[in-house]
């Protein structure tokens, strides 16, 4: 390989988006990680592509709305180079409404759909009479059509492959050449904190579970969330259920009580659970900025080096879109962040 023109630290999500994207643009690309690929917390098992509520409008909301409409090109683009499967699926999701005020406020923000998803997608108020739902008070539930689904551990795979297939390098560890971009996760996050002497984030830990239901559910079916749990049903059969958020924790790769407690939600939620098996758990540490929004743009202390970091539980939803802006930011000199992804306001 040539000598590169964007050196990228760290293979997780962002930073193999990243790649992804300069790749595309003809750039030369090597990715960087002595852990390996999708090692910390872009490899856990969950995968919500959730949007937030069509309503009270904001950059961050247009920018997660813009990638979550990229992504069915952005995931079918790799698979197809990769020849593998990230998992990805736009299969939309369900929540149980609670009261007569949920209903009001569910019925409302359908009508703003209309018109913030740009007919791209919709939120509707259904009956809750489908095997696969959660339980609902009012017998009603929301369905939104925007919200996806993917495997993480997978769609870490099938980008990686895609990366090399392009020429592209992911390395255990070479020194930076060209364009140094910091996608180092939540280890990246305090030691921003340590340089800038201000709290800039650090590691959130999360537990997740995956179960194997008695008896197999369509590859198509809608994603539950119920109970602050989500409930994923994966294209291999399986469903992720997750996960716990914990700012204070003792060992961060151990599961606990804690993971109990929303196993034991989800199955109370969602009735076709309760004779699911459980078959793995994970646990591993989120990179949470102060801010909870990604944090995005040039390294404050080092010239020609940038960071791409804080996807803290929204990571692969706004993948597409920060993969884009920051090729933009790093090739072209083009800045396109929206100031609420700024360093400055994290």
């Amino acid at each position: 390989m040539a000598m590169p023109d964007v050196t990228i630290r760290g293979a997780g999500i962002f930073g193999l988006s990243i790649a992804w994207a300069c790749l595309q643009r003809g750039a030369r690309v090597q990715v960087i990680d002595p852990y390996g690929v999708g090692a910390g917390s872009s490899g856990g098992i969950v995968g919500a592509l959730a949007p937030h509520t069509p309503e009270n409008w904001n950059a961050k909301k247009a920018f997660q709305f813009d990638s979550l409409i990229a992504a069915e090109s952005f995931w079918a683009e790799i698979d197809a180079t990769s020849g593998l499967s990230s998992g990805y699926a736009r299969t939309g999701r369900l929540q149980p409404v609670p009261d007569e005020a949920a209903l009001e406020r569910a019925n409302a923000r359908a009508i703003n759909a209309e018109t913030l998803w740009q007919g791209q997608a919709v939120w509707r108020v259904v009956q809750a009479d489908r095997d696969w739902a959660p339980l609902s008070p009012t017998g009603y539930l929301i369905h939104d059509t925007l919200s996806a689904r993917v495997h993480p551990r997978q769609a870490c795979t099938s980008l990686a492959a895609a990366i090399t297939a392009r020429g592209g390098g992911i390395l255990s560890d070479v020194p930076d050449q060209g364009a140094v971009i910091w996608a180092t996760g939540a280890q990246g996050l305090e030691q921003l904190t340590q340089e800038l002497g201000r709290p800039i984030g650090g590691a959130n830990k999360g537990q997740a579970a995956l179960l194997q239901p008695s008896r197999p559910l369509p590859p198509d079916e809608a994603q539950i969330f119920a109970d602050t749990v989500h409930i994923i049903p994966h294209a291999d059969g399986t469903i992720a259920i997750g996960s716990t958020s914990e700012p204070d924790f003792d060992d961060p790769v151990a599961t606990d009580d804690k993971l109990d407690s929303v196993i034991a939600r989800a199955r109370a939620a969602v009735p076709a659970l309760n004779d699911a098996t459980l078959i793995a758990t994970w646990a591993g540490l989120r990179p949470r900025s102060r801010s909870r929004a990604p944090v995005l743009g040039a390294h404050p202390t080092q010239a020609g080096h940038f960071i791409a970091n804080g996807g803290f539980k929204i990571g692969f939803g706004m993948a597409p879109r920060i993969a884009a802006v920051m090729a933009d930011l790093v090739l072209d000199g083009a800045d396109h962040i929206p100031d609420a992804f700024r360093l400055e306001t994290a």
